[in-house]
C-alpha cells in the first residue's frame, strides 16, 4: 500500500486487498471509503469483501464508486454523507488515489 496523507483525518491509497485491512486497522484508521465501482479491472477485490473484513475490526465502510465519467455531483453528496456520518481518520482508496483525492476535495470545498 501507498498511503498518502491529505491532513489529519484524511489519506487516500491505491487499491486495497482484503489482507491490507489489518494494516489498516493498525495504523489506527477507522474508516474506509472506496472510490472504485466493483469490476472495473480484472482482479480486483470486490468492495463486499473488504467491507466484511472491516467491519470484523470495527472500521465503518462506505463505497461512493467513482466511475469513467469522473467525479459526479452524487459521489460528492456521498463523499459529504461519508464525512459526516463516518469517524477518523479515514483512509479513501481507488485504483491510484486520485478519485478518493479529488473526490474528498470537492467534498470539503463544498462544506465550506
Amino acid at each position: 500500500m501507498d498511503i498518502r496523507e491529505i491532513n489529519d483525518e484524511y489519506s487516500v491509497s491505491g487499491q486495497i486487498t482484503v489482507e491490507d485491512v489489518d494494516a489498516v486497522a493498525a495504523m489506527g484508521f477507522k474508516s474506509i471509503v472506496c472510490h472504485r465501482p466493483d469490476h472495473e479491472e480484472a482482479g480486483q477485490p470486490e468492495f463486499a469483501a473488504i467491507a466484511a473484513r472491516a467491519q470484523e475490526l470495527g472500521i465503518q465502510t462506505a463505497h461512493v464508486p467513482v466511475g469513467p465519467m469522473g467525479v459526479t455531483a452524487e459521489a460528492v453528496n456521498g463523499m459529504m454523507d461519508a464525512l459526516d456520518d463516518l469517524p477518523r481518520p479515514m483512509l479513501g482508496y481507488c485504483r491510484s488515489g486520485m478519485r478518493s483525492t479529488k473526490t474528498y476535495e470537492q467534498a470539503q470545498h463544498l462544506r465550506g
